[in-house]
């Protein structure tokens, strides 16, 4: 039997009808895509807030952020904290920094945690994806806020554009933020362009295996909030594949109608050269085709390598870089007894 015969068994015989998917999709855009001002009444979703007795927290994840993390912590403080009692608080889970990002978001009233610090005896990991696991343990919130920390352009909708469909909606588990990313190039910004992995990349592998999962515009997105009930039941790959693995994750618990995406309008971050995407982009790999050999009838698939192969010139010099990329994974946190302790589930 072909090495590859596991995607000709599987394939043909699973293949969702066409129709049937863009039908879903329609119709799931239509009630679960949001603008982020519709959600702009603070003091209404202060009064969900209240009336379902829930607590919501914002998490920072941080690794040399020193020149963004105080706007950040500053404006959403002001806005959804001091103004509007919308959050209860703002964490920042640092990976390590070697700069002073740690010190700014004390100084601007975070609380700040250093993720080798939580949980210690469960080991010390290095990663975005480890440090919003982590999260789940040191923070209290019913709601958890992701924001990355790297934002130039962060405003208060940013949180609260997220959180508002959670509270209008019980039956929502998950938010995905979308919006416009700029390039910035050394002529200026361009309008259009970013979501470089998510085009290349993970959209045709939606495409191919779960192609209702192309409703979400950027399903990379490092922004989303979404209810503890959901996040502690599923696996944290601690690095690249953090993202991917939530909706697939969720996807598989509970379908599309557990999501819902906010436009946000405009997002300007810092951007990472082709070469750093490729190494995204392999740990994403790894992260899809483990939920694949999971979630599909896929036996006989084939194992996959851990090192990404790339290439580099220098004086005229063609050189090979080998690097090791393992999508390591931590598990669902609820698994550990120190965890439900915490939280009265013990």
């Amino acid at each position: 039997m072909k090495q590859d015969s596991w995607f000709r068994r599987w394939f043909p015989a699973h293949s969702p009808d066409v129709a049937d998917v863009s039908d879903t999709i329609r119709a799931w855009t239509t009630t679960h895509t949001f603008h982020h001002s519709q959600f702009s009444d603070l003091s209404r979703l202060v009064q969900a807030k209240r009336q379902q007795d829930v607590t919501i927290s914002l998490c920072l994840p941080t690794l040399n952020e020193e020149r963004t993390i105080g706007k950040e912590i500053v404006l959403l403080k002001a806005e959804l904290m001091d103004r509007n009692p919308l959050l209860d608080e703002i964490a920042v889970l640092d990976s390590g920094s070697s700069d002073r990002t740690r010190e700014i978001a004390a100084s601007f009233g975070a609380n700040v945690h250093l993720a080798s610090e939580i949980l210690p005896e469960e080991g010390i990991k290095r990663g975005k994806g480890e440090n919003l696991w982590k999260a789940l343990y040191q923070m209290k919130g019913d709601i958890i806020i992701y924001i990355d920390a790297d934002i130039t352009n962060i405003r208060p909708h940013f949180a609260y554009g997220l959180v508002g469909p959670l509270l209008e909606d019980p039956n929502l588990k998950y938010v995905k933020a979308f919006y416009e990313r700029p390039l910035t190039l050394a002529s200026g910004t361009r309008v259009s362009g970013g979501g470089r992995v998510t085009e290349i990349l993970v959209r045709p592998l939606f495409s191919l295996f779960f192609p209702e999962l192309t409703a979400f515009v950027q399903p990379l997105s490092g922004e989303y909030a979404a209810r503890r009930e959901a996040l502690e039941r599923i696996p944290f790959p601690i690095g690249y594949g953090v993202e991917t693995a939530h909706l697939l994750d969720i996807y598989n618990l509970w379908g599309l109608n557990a999501f819902a995406q906010v436009d946000l309008d405009q997002r300007i971050h810092r951007n990472q050269s082709t070469h750093a995407l490729g190494k995204m982009s392999f740990g994403i790999l790894q992260t899809f085709f483990s939920r694949l050999k999971e979630f599909k009838d896929c036996s006989g698939f084939p194992e996959w390598a851990e090192v990404l192969r790339q290439h580099q010139c220098q004086d005229n010099n063609y050189e090979q870089i080998e690097i090791l990329i393992t999508e390591d994974e931590r598990p669902p946190i609820r698994n550990l007894e120190s965890y439900r302790r915490k939280f009265g589930q013990a």
